[in-house]
């Protein structure tokens, strides 16, 4: 049998960039406005093999969004330090085996990818976690490259080694492309998505574990992972139909709402 899961978004209204982020509103192809929370959590519940679908949160104002749309909430502590620590919390309470982490600034993930990083992880035995990669578009990597360029964070890139384990996650864009390849620098560039699927067991080592100074500096919890050296599996993924960009600074909303009505989905 394949095996359980539960879906986990953790949220967070206090986030340094974008701070009110989780209760943003986005207004779909039909002209209404939805908070971001409630659209990511539409994306996670169209994923028919989940268990259950839950936010993890600290704040009653998300909490009180999430019941008023018919969602389940989990209340977690507020000392939690990023979201992987939230559903590690979360995953305590649940008793669930594995648990995936869909990101709550990530509307656009591709509900299909769940269950593939799900496979991947009862595949490998030696990982502590299994999260998604897409290889950029010509459309992404322009928006990734723009962002840099006015000093903006757009996006979260991955390198792996020839067995598919991380070697590396950072904001820059990685690798770097030499000018003699720029007309096909999105080929190299492996653009992360917000998504992880965890063992139980290895969630509760992470939270065991202090922050360390990659992931401090980078900002990205994931290094944490790597820098204990507790195994991460890629799973790379061709370009979806649309750019799986994630909210990270208020110049992101016209572009997932363009794309959410592109889509039809109001």
């Amino acid at each position: 049998m394949p095996p359980t899961y539960d879906i986990v978004i953790p949220a967070r209204q206090a986030s340094t960039r974008y701070p009110g982020k989780p209760l943003a509103p986005l207004v779909g192809a039909g002209g209404a406005a939805k908070p971001l929370i409630q659209r990511t959590w539409e994306g996670a519940a169209a994923v028919v093999s989940a268990e259950r679908v839950f936010v993890a949160t600290d704040d009653e104002r998300i909490a009180d969004a999430v019941r008023g749309f018919g969602g389940q909430i989990v209340m977690t502590g507020p000392d939690r330090r990023n979201g992987t620590e939230r559903c590690a919390e979360a995953a305590s309470k649940l008793g669930a085996e594995i648990v995936v982490n869909w990101q709550g600034d990530a509307p656009l993930t591709p509900a299909f990818m769940i269950e593939e990083l799900v496979a991947a992880l009862a595949a490998d035995s030696e990982a502590a976690m299994t999260t998604a990669a897409v290889r950029s578009s010509a459309q992404t990597y322009a928006h990734l490259a723009s962002d840099a360029a006015a000093g903006r964070v757009g996006g979260t890139t991955v390198v792996v080694d020839r067995n598919g384990r991380a070697l590396y996650f950072s904001k820059r864009l990685l690798p770097h492309v030499p000018p003699s390849a720029a007309e096909r620098a999105h080929e190299a560039v492996l653009l992360h998505l917000g998504l992880y699927a965890y063992r139980a067991e290895a969630l509760a080592a992470y939270a065991a574990l202090e922050p360390t100074p990659l992931e401090e500096m980078e900002g990205l919890e994931q290094l944490r992972f790597l820098e204990a050296g507790l195994p991460v599996r890629v799973v790379v993924f061709d370009p979806p139909a649309w750019s799986p960009i994630e909210l990270n600074n208020p110049e992101d909303v016209p572009v997932i709402e363009a794309i959410l009505k592109e889509r039809g989905i109001d």
